[in-house]
């Protein structure tokens, strides 16, 4: 045996931003294994193989390579979402498509829907406002800016009374993320329907206190 390979610390050269990526993937696939829990810098060290030393010197710390993750698991959510949202052909529909999505992730990727949201930057209306306030663009990279694009759309349609757009992504958000939750570890049925059941009555329950009736 080599010096080289007796050396758990000495491994394979990378690139600055090769052994940066590949500590992403390899922690990426260590939160859909176990969930944000499993993102460790050793265990993404060696799953990259390189020292965990040499991790370090792209992240400071455990909770600089969740928000990674983090980041990367609500991108998957957001693009899942857009997906649905393209595919629904009216506000109603998209706002549903929304819901649908979001429950849709929590269920077939658990464990980076659990690392989604275990690091995120403070996220409100009056945040969303002061944003388009400074002039960023809201570019629907988020799960929480999608939602409201969608609830925005539902308003000019004339679905939603003006009165209860504002805080309207905290009462659709909430629920739909509590169904995901009860879902995947309380105690409501697995089983294909008892999902289809409790998502749609959970949706319906969203577009009955926040919709006004008609059909678009």
């Amino acid at each position: 045996m080599s010096p080289a390979s007796a050396d758990p610390e000495r491994r394979k050269p990378y690139h600055h931003g090769a052994l940066h990526s590949a500590l992403v993937e390899a922690s990426i696939a260590l939160a859909r294994e176990g969930g944000p829990d499993r993102v460790i810098v050793r265990e993404a060290a060696r799953a990259a193989g390189a020292s965990h030393s040499a991790a370090y010197r792209h992240f400071a710390d455990r909770e600089a390579l969740l928000a990674e993750v983090a980041r990367h698991a609500r991108s998957k959510l957001a693009a899942e979402m857009r997906r649905r949202v393209a595919r629904a052909k009216g506000p109603r529909q998209r706002l549903r498509a929304v819901g649908t999505a979001y429950i849709d992730f929590a269920l077939s990727e658990p464990g980076l829907f659990r690392t989604a949201f275990t690091s995120h930057p403070a996220t409100s209306p009056v945040a969303d406002q002061d944003r388009a306030d400074a002039g960023s663009p809201r570019d629907g990279a988020d799960p929480f800016e999608i939602l409201g694009e969608v609830l925005d759309q539902c308003q000019a349609a004339g679905l939603l009374d003006p009165h209860r757009r504002p805080g309207a992504e905290i009462a659709a958000w909430s629920a739909v993320h509590g169904l995901a939750g009860l879902l995947l570890d309380g105690p409501l049925p697995r089983t294909a329907a008892g999902i289809e059941f409790a998502r749609r009555q959970v949706l319906e329950l969203i577009e009955r206190g926040l919709l006004n009736d008609g059909s678009s």
